[in-house]
């Protein structure tokens, strides 16, 4: 296995840096004052500009020091944290970012510009020149009395250089701050027989004159204070103190002091290394790679499984049913390694919210509820940019201006809530604001206007709403940076689609509205319900089976033309699966309806058989068969055969679409 390419580690780690950052920025707009939040984005400037120059990064370090010194200004209190300032900042990461990914390129003009608005940020206004910045922002503070002299006695844990922290850059900065003299201390350094070479043994006694205040000595420490022995104290007196010279350990006597705190080290050791052994850190491609063997490890199982049915060797059966048993487990268990918290799709909508608030003048807060629900990896993905779309209509169309919501008798400041909840084997991600609902007349009077509709058709409210997904559908009165060209709406529903999910809108005129995305918890390995039709088998997403009953062929008869069973006083349409799919065969006796349901609508799926419950690996349809909408994928079978995955959307679509036809009818 070949290592791995140290840049595109630290490209990793940095983004992850800058999400912390933003992240902290966000929070800060909340409370300005927060110490612990700007401490916090402090320190992930702090690294990133390091790490950055550690890798060759200049032009990232050399921009990052900026924001670096601007907030090491708020963090001492020499300038208050604003609003503007955190702005600036997020403006100047989103740059950082591009410095990241081509650190080559062209970003001279841009980070000038930035640079500017920064240095107005910090200073005012008024200030001469944005050049000024890194001065302004690192002022020596001296003290009345001039110099002053430090002794500072530090030991680093014994793992430090393995985690990272080099101490001849600690030892480098604080020659940085003024005249310094430097002493091991070799007093723990264990015999050749003991001593761990990747460890450090050694401890520094340094002896510092300089007019800069602690807080910079500090400074020096500030990413390894947590975990080691500091002492800062200052000398009394004009003469310096004299600096203590090296110690001539015996041998024997570095021996016994080794093995003296020798367990204590090691057990605080082992207890960091444990804390960072918990995570382990694995390329995505990896786990699609294992998700795909795991795959065709249950397809192979299943075979496995219907050739010992078939035979008389006990030995096989139970060979066989291990095999499946463990199968399951390991499948269970990578369906977990897949799965991701909504958290880490909710938290990119905090830096959206806010620029849209900027850009549009209206004031807007973002409520997310059920962070902790987990999907599937790819789902994530797939759903940024739909929920991206949906976040600024609602922004864009939904939310009022301050004095219109004041006028209303609404608060001035609009809510977006995101919230995501599992129910059975979907996830649904709800969109909602509390703003002027969506105009019904406008969507018909631009529906019947670009002959989407016929004029006065016939519309349910939920067929009306769902216009606005149409392709090039805007009701916007003109073209802004958010709205107006109809390409964003039209995306989610087909990236809703293509996760072979659905969605529901529901909208009140001047209190909100609200939209479902319905979305498998994966879309790797299902549960399904084999059945079959005619002489073909089909699967149908067990996740969507409701229950299960039996339908005569007096009862068949008798619904000639009606197509509805009565199931707990109610009446629940049904496709007879062998019409539909135009099998040419004669019905068996005793056909099966499958009551299956998407939410509140319920539709029955007539089938010859129920073979039983199959473990379901998805396989996507080929391209010559995109435009089938009956089937929203494919499975192999034990027996080498390939079953249709029923799309259950599309078939409760065609069911509830008979029953309006029916009842119209009569």
């Amino acid at each position: 296995m070949s290592n791995p390419d140290p840049i595109s580690v630290f490209r990793t780690e940095a983004a992850e840096l800058l999400e912390q950052i933003e992240s902290g920025l966000l929070d800060l707009t909340r409370s300005l004052d927060d110490r612990d939040q700007i401490d916090a984005v402090f320190r992930g400037l702090h690294t990133l500009k390091g790490s950055g120059a550690m890798f060759g990064f200049d032009a990232l370090a050399a921009f990052t020091h900026h924001c670096e010194t601007a907030f090491d200004r708020v963090r001492k209190g020499d300038v208050p944290a604003t609003h503007e300032l955190v702005s600036a900042v997020l403006s100047a990461q989103d740059h950082m970012r591009a410095l990241l990914e081509t650190p080559n390129g062209d970003h001279d003009a841009m980070s000038a510009s930035l640079l500017d608005n920064l240095h107005r940020a910090v200073n005012g206004a008024g200030s001469p020149s944005p050049v000024a910045v890194a001065a302004a922002a690192t002022p020596v503070k001296a003290d009345a009395g001039g110099l002053r002299e430090w002794r500072i006695r530090f030991r680093l844990p014994a793992n430090a250089m393995a985690n990272g922290t080099n101490p001849l850059g600690l030892l480098d900065e604080m020659r940085d701050l003024g005249d310094c003299k430097i002493v091991a201390d070799i007093s723990q350094v264990p015999d050749l027989a003991t001593l761990e070479p990747r460890d450090i043994h050694l401890g520094w006694d340094v002896t510092l004159k300089t007019e800069r205040p602690r807080a910079d000595i500090e400074d020096v420490f500030i990413f390894v204070m947590d975990d080691m022995e500091l002492e800062i104290t200052e000398v009394a007196g004009e003469k310096p103190a004299s600096v203590p010279k090296p110690v001539d350990v015996p041998v024997a006597k570095a021996v016994v002091v080794a093995e003296r705190e020798a367990p204590a080290i090691q057990a605080a050791n082992d207890s960091k290394q444990n804390k960072s052994a918990e995570n382990v850190r694995v390329p995505a491609e990896r786990l699609d790679e294992m998700m795909d063997r795991v795959g065709e490890l249950v397809i192979a199982q299943s075979r496995l499984t219907q050739l010992a049915g078939t035979a008389a060797d006990l030995g096989l059966r139970s060979v066989s049913e291990e095999i499946e048993r463990l199968s399951g487990e390991l499948r269970d268990t990578m369906m977990v390694l897949r799965m991701m918290p909504v958290a880490s799709l909710f938290s990119r909508f905090r830096r959206l919210v806010h620029d849209l608030s900027r850009e549009t003048g209206k004031e807007i807060e973002l409520i997310t509820e059920g962070e902790t629900t987990e999907v599937d990896k790819t789902v994530i993905d797939r759903l940024a940019d739909p929920l991206i779309h949906l976040v600024r209509n609602s922004i864009d169309h939904g939310l009022e201006k301050p004095e219109e919501r004041l006028a209303a008798g609404k608060e001035a400041k609009g809510q977006v809530i995101l919230s995501a909840h599992q129910t059975g084997g979907e996830v649904i991600i709800t969109i909602k604001d509390d703003g002027r609902g969506i105009n019904r007349e406008r969507v018909r009077a631009k529906a019947e206007a670009s002959g989407i509709i016929q004029p006065g058709a016939t519309l349910t409210d939920q067929d009306l709403l769902q216009l606005i997904f149409q392709p090039g559908f805007s009701t916007a009165q003109a073209v802004t940076n958010l709205s107006g060209r109809g390409v964003g709406m039209d995306v989610v529903k087909k990236t809703v689609e293509a996760l072979r999910g659905t969605i529901d809108i529901v909208s009140k005129p001047g209190e909100g509205s609200t939209v479902s995305l319905r979305i498998p918890l994966t879309l790797a390995i299902i549960e399904g319900l084999l059945v079959r039709v005619g002489q073909g088998c089909y699967v149908i997403p067990l996740s969507a089976v409701e229950e299960c009953l039996e339908l005569s062929l007096e009862d068949d008869l008798r619904s000639r033309g009606r197509s509805f069973i009565s199931l707990r006083d109610s009446l629940v349409p049904f496709l007879r699966l062998r019409e539909l799919f135009r099998t040419g065969t004669e019905p068996d006796q005793h056909q099966k309806v499958v009551v299956i349901s998407t939410g509140s609508e319920r539709v029955g799926l007539v089938v010859d058989q129920i073979i039983g419950d199959h473990q379901t690996v998805i396989k996507s349809m080929s391209k010559l068969h995109h435009d089938v909408v009956t089937f929203s994928g494919a499975t192999i079978l034990g027996d080498g055969s390939v079953a249709l995955i029923l799309d259950v959307t599309h078939l409760i679509a065609v069911g509830q679409q008979q029953e309006a036809q029916l009842r119209a009818a009569g």
